[in-house]
């Protein structure tokens, strides 16, 4: 009788949901074989704020909303102290005609030490790839609104949110539990990796711009001026420099009840500034000749090369509240405030940016 117990007791510990820890918990990662998934689904209000690229765009102070950000972090445990994850975020925001994959990171997560021998401090080291390269930035190239007195007389459209580039994290992220209450500071760092996977497309105004750079060059015969903006393609790309960016930031949670739980979050994000190193741009004419004509287009695409002044920080508050539906299911209500601070042709700077959304967390 007592083995028929033994053995019904253990095939009742294996058949249990896989939610045993609390998935909105900083620590938690997966056992060997669990699959998790948390989706979320948020809409975000912005307020832009009035930098130079916001009036080269005449929306300085605009409102934007709603804004729909969706988010899927999923992982599966290969070990007890090894997770296979990846997280993936798509924004559409209809006010500017801008969607696209605004997060892609596919990764290990490595737990050093479990907390066993450590008087309960938990220490993960992760490695994630970033696939800003799977889809190429795509823009367009506009005149500014009368070319905001010479300051700033093109600017960009964006159609989507990646940069173009491939890239590698590196970070960590050391936490304890009191009882309760947990909490967790991680840091860590991405290099991205320059390379001309865009596509600009020339719009409105352009060639005004461009006419007006020819006529103040005494080489070039105003005839040939004509003839010149004629042969510019309809799009060009370019180079772009590769770069550091970093993040780092303190995560809460207090475990309320078996079924009722709050989080905390405070991050900090150093988004890097762009350079363009060169411009791979051609021009048909053969006016006057095809030497003379790719001269001209190289101290044209001269003009680009440099620093985009784009970087921004951001400083990011976010709190959850969440309750577990059944053994394998929770549902959680998060909300994000974010402040920052941009460069003068960021198209990211806001007065006001708040966001509200729905997660639902699987395992299995």
């Amino acid at each position: 009788m007592r083995k028929t117990l033994s053995l019904a007791a253990m095939a009742a510990a294996f058949a249990a949901p896989a939610m045993a820890a609390n998935l909105e918990n900083p620590l938690y990662m997966p056992k060997s074989g669990e699959v998790y998934s948390k989706t979320s689904l948020g809409l975000m209000y912005k307020k832009t704020n009035d930098n130079l690229a916001m009036q080269a765009k005449e929306r300085v102070g605009a409102s934007e909303f709603p804004i729909i950000r969706a988010n899927e972090d999923i992982g599966v445990g290969l070990a007890d102290w090894l997770t296979l994850r990846g997280s993936f975020g798509y924004t559409h925001d209809g006010d500017i005609d801008r969607s696209g994959m605004h997060n892609g990171r596919l990764g290990l997560n490595f737990r050093a030490f479990d907390g066993m021998i450590t008087d309960g401090w938990v220490w993960d080291i992760y490695f994630d790839a970033q696939l800003g390269g799977i889809s190429k930035m795509k823009a367009e190239l506009v005149q500014s609104p009368d070319m905001l007195g010479g300051a700033y007389p093109l600017s960009f459209n964006y159609d989507n949110y990646s940069n173009g580039r491939w890239g590698a994290w590196l970070g960590t992220q050391v936490g304890k539990t009191w009882g309760d209450f947990t909490a967790a500071a991680f840091a860590e760092v991405l290099h991205t990796f320059g390379n001309n996977n865009n596509n600009i497309r020339i719009g409105d105004g352009v060639s005004t711009v461009v006419a007006g750079m020819l006529m103040a060059n005494p080489a070039v015969d105003n005839a040939w001026i004509p003839p010149y903006i004629a042969g510019l393609p309809d799009s060009f790309s370019v180079y772009t420099k590769s770069t550091w960016e970093y993040n780092f930031g303190l995560k809460t949670f207090y475990e309320i009840d078996s079924q009722w739980s709050l989080g905390g979050a405070f991050t900090y994000k150093h988004r890097a500034e762009n350079s363009i190193t060169a411009v791979d741009l051609k021009n048909s004419s053969a006016t006057p000749t095809h030497a003379v004509v790719a001269g001209i287009t190289a101290g044209i695409a001269d003009s680009f090369v440099g620093p985009m002044k784009d970087g921004i920080d951001e400083y990011i508050l976010t709190a959850v509240v969440a309750r577990k539906l059944t053994d394998s299911v929770q549902v959680a209500v998060y909300g994000e405030y974010t402040f920052d601070d941009a460069q003068p042709k960021s198209q990211n700077g806001t007065d006001i940016k708040a966001e509200l959304g729905v997660r639902v967390n699987v395992a299995f």
